[in-house]
């Protein structure tokens, strides 16, 4: 049995853009939260956990194409995602918006604004979402006294970095119907770590902005989808997605 989405508990919505410090709500339990091995910390022990969630701020609530934070933005937190996607993207030199990222619950998103103080990128809700709140300053202080967590946020900037290089290798070495494939595989991974279905899911990003993601035109995408679909890849209806051949994708994608 498939598993459903994370309960979600009684918050305020917060209007306009979400970069303010949120509403404080009763304490939210890391705990009890169904992500929280992928976003929090592993080996603390019981006064460390106490620790750490009283760092963690009142999750905020953000509406369908909410902005969480724009670019130029002061840096003073990250955010979990605990429920729902969001993208983070960049403006062209010509006006046109580079979708630079699709993060799911379970993801940790704002690391771009650590060096220069300042966010390089907005970050929107692709559907209706909930993230947690990390103020920096309060967590590299924690940091500093409990090791297991100095490590975790060396190895979110870690795989960070290593996303950025995966995506420019991908860019510049890889076909569209490469690029399509490994990205339809890369999501279906992220998703199968979360216990949801690896192969049925659905695509919270346009056609369009998996094609500004991948380097990719309108036009490619939608056609790569109907050849994907021909071959007998995938299943594909509006945004509902179903795997049918994981092998063939792999060889497509390389």
């Amino acid at each position: 049995m498939k598993n459903t989405m994370p309960s979600k508990p009684s918050v305020r919505y917060i209007r306009g853009d979400a970069s303010v410090v949120p509403m404080r709500a009763p304490q939210f339990q890391c705990r009890a939260c169904s992500c929280r091995h992928l976003c929090a910390p592993r080996g603390l022990n019981g006064e460390e956990i106490r620790q750490f969630e009283a760092v963690v701020g009142s999750p905020l609530h953000l509406a369908k194409h909410q902005v969480l934070y724009r670019a130029g933005d002061l840096f003073h937190a990250l955010y979990a995602i605990r429920v729902g996607s969001l993208k983070t993207s960049v403006l062209a030199e010509d006006g046109r918006e580079q979708v630079a990222g699709n993060h799911i619950m379970g993801e940790i998103i704002g690391l771009d604004g650590i060096a220069a103080e300042a966010h390089g990128c907005q970050a929107v809700a692709l559907e209706e979402s909930e993230v947690c709140v990390l103020p920096f300053a309060a967590l590299e202080t924690l940091a500093r006294s409990v090791p297991a967590l100095q490590h975790n946020l060396y190895q979110l900037l870690s795989r960070e970095v290593g996303r950025d290089h995966n995506l420019m290798l991908q860019l510049g070495s890889t076909r569209a119907e490469g690029r399509l494939a490994d990205f339809l595989l890369n999501l279906s991974e992220r998703y199968r770590q979360r216990g949801y279905s690896a192969n049925e899911f659905v695509l919270r990003m346009t056609r369009e902005e998996i094609g500004s993601h991948l380097g990719l035109t309108l036009e490619t995408v939608s056609r790569l989808f109907s050849r994907f679909q021909a071959a007998g890849v995938l299943q594909v209806q509006g945004r509902d997605v179903k795997l049918l051949d994981l092998q063939a994708l792999k060889d497509l994608a390389g």
